[in-house]
């Protein structure tokens, strides 16, 4: 469930919320621990665009573990220093998503121009969550932020589909989870698209 708050007079600059919208980080707040660990979250948004995430049900990875490519992760998938070993609170993991959201955020907006009518609040949430995942480089070199620019935004939507190969010992190889991932994001990404 996301809920949202009143309209805002000011948001908190450089929140997630200040940077694509409060509709748009409520859903991203949402869809990504659940692509990322399987887990179901509330998102509130203040009125200053601070996001409070609280766990609902699904597993919590509070201890570093090796994702499918061998890599260190934690919490929603947090790789940027995590060591194997470690262990973090539900509170750290979820300053960690949301710092991490915000980088990713801010990439893809500098990139995208194109999405930033406030009527493209699921796409600009859908583009977050695929550059969450291959990083704000590969987002901004696709061929779906080249037709967002172009204002094909049902052809930038298309484009998620291609991302679902992981280089797993050494192959790169179709993942289902990675194809289940880019069918969602490419769903929330269609919400409003008219044909």
């Amino acid at each position: 469930m996301v809920e949202k708050s009143k309209p805002v007079t000011a948001l908190k600059k450089g929140s997630l919320a200040s940077i694509i919208g409060i509709a748009a980080a409520a859903l991203v707040m949402q869809t990504v621990p659940e692509d990322e660990s399987g887990r179901h979250v509330n998102v509130t948004i203040a009125q200053d665009g601070a996001a409070t995430v609280q766990h609902v049900r699904g597993p919590q990875y509070l201890r570093a573990y090796l994702d499918i490519a061998g890599i260190a992760t934690a919490c929603d998938g947090i790789t940027k220093g995590v060591r194997m070993g470690q262990v973090y609170t539900e509170a750290q993991c979820a300053m960690l998503l949301e710092r991490e959201l915000v980088i990713h955020a801010q990439g893809v907006m500098n990139c995208t121009p194109g999405l930033r009518p406030e009527r493209l609040a699921p796409q600009r949430a859908a583009a977050v969550s695929l550059a969450y995942n291959i990083g704000v480089a590969g987002f901004c070199r696709s061929t779906a932020a080249r037709r967002f620019n172009a204002g094909d935004i049902r052809g930038g939507c298309e484009a998620f589909l291609p991302w679902n190969k992981a280089r797993v010992n050494g192959v790169l190889r179709p993942v289902q989870g990675l194809t289940n991932r880019r069918v969602r994001e490419r769903t929330m990404c269609l919400r409003g698209i008219v044909s």
